[in-house]
C-alpha cells in the first residue's frame, strides 16, 4: 500500500486568530479559504509540503452533532482537551523563541522527555495543544 495523509483536522472558533497563529507565528502558507453559511473552513500547511495539510474548522459544522454535544465540544476545547498535533523542526530552540516571541499561550518550554525526545508545547487559538518536537 501507498498510504499518506494528506489532511488533519482541528476546530478554531475564531478563523482570524488561527489563521495569524498558523500562517504569521508557525509559517504554514494559507492554501483554501472557504465560507459557508457563515462558518469558515481555512486550510493551511507547511510551506513546501504541498500534499500534507491541516483543515481548520467550525467545531458545530456537523449537522449529526447535537447541541449537548457543541456544549462538551466547547468546552473540551476550552480547556485544550479536545484537538491536538505533534510538529517537527530541526532546530527546536529557535523554532521555540520565534513562538514564545508572539502572543501564543506557552504551556512547555523546550524539555528532554522520559520518552526519549526533545519538545516543547503551545495552544493555538481555540485552545488545541501543538506540540513542536526536535528532529535531526
Amino acid at each position: 500500500m501507498d498510504i499518506t495523509i494528506h489532511a488533519s483536522f482541528l476546530p478554531h472558533d475564531d478563523p482570524d486568530a488561527a489563521l495569524a497563529f498558523y500562517r504569521d507565528i508557525l509559517g504554514f502558507e494559507l492554501r483554501k479559504d472557504v465560507g459557508f453559511n457563515g462558518m469558515r473552513w481555512l486550510t493551511v500547511g507547511p510551506v513546501g509540503q504541498p500534499g500534507t495539510s491541516i483543515v481548520l474548522h467550525p467545531p458545530a459544522a456537523d449537522p449529526g452533532i447535537t447541541e449537548d454535544e457543541r456544549r462538551v465540544i466547547t468546552e473540551m476545547m476550552a480547556k485544550g482537551t479536545y484537538g491536538g498535533l505533534l510538529l517537527a523542526t530541526k532546530d527546536l530552540e529557535s523554532t521555540f523563541e520565534q513562538v514564545q516571541a508572539s502572543d501564543a499561550e506557552i504551556v512547555q518550554e523546550p524539555t528532554d522527555q522520559p520518552y526519549g525526545v526533545r519538545d516543547c508545547a503551545v495552544r493555538d487559538p481555540a485552545g488545541n495543544l501543538i506540540r513542536i518536537q526536535q528532529v535531526n
